[in-house]
């Protein structure tokens, strides 16, 4: 059975700190704000005649603990029999949490709509704030060959001969464009998010810096190499014995900002839109998860668009858009030069390295861009290409209907 998406929408995405644009916001409140944007655009019957509610989310304690996604659907007042899961597969979990909502509603028998998305709100649920075992323990760190992501960044930097010119190019690009895009205002799946009294927060992504030159990038010094004198550099080296060193190139600017935000899709079979009077925005042709070596970990993402595209039996010639996870600088400049898509169709509203990364929200949100970004632009088909943590990575190619 096919899957359509009937809508996707996002939360503008904020500065993790505690004056950011939406700090002083609840995790299960940015999910209400969409699920109430949501049905003013499609019916709230529409909405509560969900099935389920799934979302992605990375750090699952505190202020996202007690499992958001039921905490997100009691807040959102959405109805007691719609079930919710919440999903952590890192930083692809928000696509993962679609996939899943996707499979299921294809898979099970029950073809009603479902909402999948995901949240992050790293202003209080910071990166790594979960305190995780190994990633302070140096023997269990290296049992496990865990390695931060970033120092993989720069160990795929080393190894495919990358220069810091290389990083600071996609990075200027990425805030060049974003900027654009905001400038032209035409980024309709984008819902603002408000206060209790209605008035709003933050209506735009707060980091973009659309002076950003790589002139200026040039300027700020590679930021990671005392971390990989942790232990984490003999970690990688002990992993590729042919490598005899790290060259730890990537600034804090070609890293994508720690930020705020969610994202939420309605997504379902024909029949189940029919009858709630929807109609379909896109279709999803394929879907693909993959894992990879954890040293290697940022490989993955590639990995599952291979898989995806086999599976669509497409080619990257074939899209009219691409978003491409900016999981970090190295990973663009490695997907341009292995791979050679159209720089034109990848990212062309800006990407995370310019607008932020709120980790279990990223696949959704890039979900939600690329459903209204192929109608802007009056395309067909879209691929979805994201990069996580320890080797997971999640690709999606849906085609407008």
């Amino acid at each position: 059975m096919d899957v359509f998406i009937f809508d996707a929408v996002r939360a503008p995405r904020g500065k993790s700190k505690a004056d950011g644009g939406l700090a002083s916001l609840t995790p299960h409140e940015l999910v209400a704000q969409l699920t109430a944007a949501l049905s003013e655009r499609q019916g709230r019957e529409a909405v509560d005649a969900a099935e389920s509610l799934t979302l992605g989310c990375v750090g699952q304690i505190g202020a996202q603990g007690g499992h958001i996604a039921l905490v997100s659907r009691l807040h959102a007042g959405l109805p007691a029999d719609v079930r919710a899961l919440t999903v952590n597969n890192f930083c692809v979990s928000g696509l993962s949490a679609i996939g899943l909502a996707a499979q299921d509603a294809a898979t099970s028998g029950d073809d009603r709509l479902r909402l999948a998305g995901g949240v992050e709100m790293m202003s209080r649920v910071p990166f790594m704030g979960d305190g995780a075992f190994y990633y302070d323990d140096p023997d269990t760190a290296r049992a496990l060959r865990y390695v931060p992501v970033v120092l993989s960044a720069d160990l795929m930097a080393t190894r495919e001969g990358f220069t810091k010119a290389d990083l600071d190019r996609v990075t200027a690009r990425s805030h060049q464009r974003a900027a654009a895009a905001w400038a032209r205002g035409d980024l309709d799946e984008v819902v603002a998010m408000r206060d209790g009294s209605g008035n709003i927060l933050l209506a735009s992504d707060e980091s973009i810096r659309g002076s950003t030159t790589e002139e200026s990038l040039a300027a700020l010094e590679p930021a990671f190499a005392k971390m990989g004198q942790q232990g984490f550099d003999a970690i990688m080296l002990d992993a590729l014995p042919g490598l005899t060193a790290i060259e730890h190139l990537h600034s804090v600017a070609n890293c994508p900002p720690t930020s705020d935000g969610a994202a939420l899709a309605l997504i379902g079979s024909r029949a189940a839109g029919e009858r709630a009077g929807l109609k379909p925005k896109a279709r999803i042709r394929a879907l693909a998860e993959a894992t990879a070596d954890p040293v290697l970990q940022l490989t993955a993402g590639f990995a599952a668009m291979e898989k995806v595209l086999d599976r669509s039996g497409m080619t990257l010639g074939d899209f009219d858009r691409i978003e491409f996870m900016e999981a970090f600088a190295a990973t663009p400049v490695k997907f341009e030069r292995d791979y050679a898509p159209d720089p034109s169709k990848v990212n062309p509203d800006g990407g995370h390295l310019a607008m932020g990364h709120p980790m279990g929200a990223t696949g959704a949100i890039l979900t939600a861009t690329m459903t209204a970004g192929l109608a802007r632009q009056d395309g067909e088909t879209g691929l979805i290409v994201t990069h996580g943590g320890s080797g997971v990575g999640s690709a999606m190619v849906i085609e407008r209907v």
